[in-house]
């Protein structure tokens, strides 16, 4: 059965094919009956507007990508569902892309893939440079999630180095003084574990604890293996420490498991908070503390913004305000967070 046109509801419901676009578009200046008559009709024929026909008549397909890392990673599986819930809003279609944080996935994910298939992207970039956004000549309207890589395109964080300020001090609060960062790194840099490691090494600082460089703990991948081995390698080495400040809730959820292993009681012995409050640790034996990212605010910001960067584009730079040349400087937005406080820390009851 052939699919219904919009000339097959014109003709059910007695109108022409002019009044019924006015009606999908919702136009103010249809009657209420009218408009109810060409509702009836387009639900009695099953009528579905062609939003991929509407989109390239306007030079446009429609359709954004969002481009993670790794799929299976459950912060970016939550974040994925609300960007497609917010496009969804704007009648945008997201393609989800697993760049690896490999450079040259993330390259070509910043160039448009090659084509005029997508009309914008949200990246979350682990291996780009600063210059590699900058130099952008010609490409799609570009979104960046995570720690800024100064400055080139839009972007949109929560303030990570404050939140690992903030987690650390809620240990330190606890009497905790012996708290080692699991994925913490020494070196200094911009991106998402830097920035948390500075906010941790911030707060021992003002609490008047000595730093100790073996007490930042490197992991291969930020998965729950990585916490269990990299915990499991310091208590090997005799180290006893009274808090984990972990920089991803995997990592936390991992290091729980050696924990218990070695008999060590959270939070008696050891206090553990993690980062992005996913599911799992809502589940966890303890629950997990943790810092809770406004994931679906990261998500209708990123969207919300990517989508008028791709009106203004299509429009020319005479709507975009943007004087010569038509570009505006890129946006930096700020997302809020709040610490969630488990029994991980709190014991039996807490938060």
């Amino acid at each position: 059965m052939a699919r219904p046109r919009i000339k097959d509801v014109a003709r059910h419901a007695g109108v022409s094919e002019k009044t019924v676009s006015n009606v999908i578009n919702d136009y103010v200046h249809v009657s209420e009956r009218t408009r109810r008559v060409v509702r009836e009709a387009i639900d009695h024929l099953g009528y579905r507007v062609n939003l991929a026909g509407r989109h390239l008549r306007k030079g446009r397909t429609g359709i954004i990508a969002l481009v993670v890392p790794e799929l299976d990673v459950p912060y970016f599986a939550e974040l994925a569902r609300h960007v497609i819930r917010e496009a969804e809003r704007l009648s945008l279609t997201v393609l989800i892309h697993q760049s690896g944080a490999d450079r040259e996935h993330e390259l070509a994910a910043l160039a448009g893939f090659g084509s005029d298939f997508v009309d914008g992207i949200i990246l979350s970039p682990l291996a780009l440079t600063a210059d590699d956004v900058s130099d952008r000549a010609g490409a799609p309207p570009t979104v960046l999630l995570g720690e800024l890589l100064e400055e080139g395109a839009d972007h949109v964080a929560i303030d990570n180095e404050k939140a690992a300020r903030e987690a650390t001090e809620h240990l330190i609060g606890l009497g905790r003084c012996n708290i080692l960062a699991v994925g913490g790194v020494e070196a200094p840099g911009l991106g998402t574990a830097e920035a948390r490691t500075r906010g941790y090494l911030a707060a021992l600082a003002q609490a008047g604890i000595p730093h100790r460089p073996e007490a930042l703990l490197p992991v291969g991948d930020f998965r729950m293996p990585d916490g269990a081995r990299a915990v499991a390698g310091v208590l090997r080495a005799g180290e006893r420490p009274d808090a984990l400040l972990c920089l991803n809730d995997q990592l936390a959820l991992g290091a729980l498991r050696t924990l218990y292993e070695s008999g060590l009681r959270v939070p008696e012995d050891v206090a553990v908070i993690g980062f992005d409050d996913v599911e799992g640790g809502r589940f966890s034996v303890p629950t997990l503390s943790t810092v809770a990212p406004d994931k679906a605010a990261v998500a209708r910001v990123a969207v919300e913004l990517l989508h008028r960067r791709i009106e203004e584009a299509a429009q020319g730079p005479e709507a975009s305000g943007a004087g010569s040349g038509g570009v505006q400087s890129p946006q930096d937005r700020v997302v809020s967070h709040r610490l969630v406080l488990r029994e991980s820390t709190e014991g039996p009851g807490g938060g």
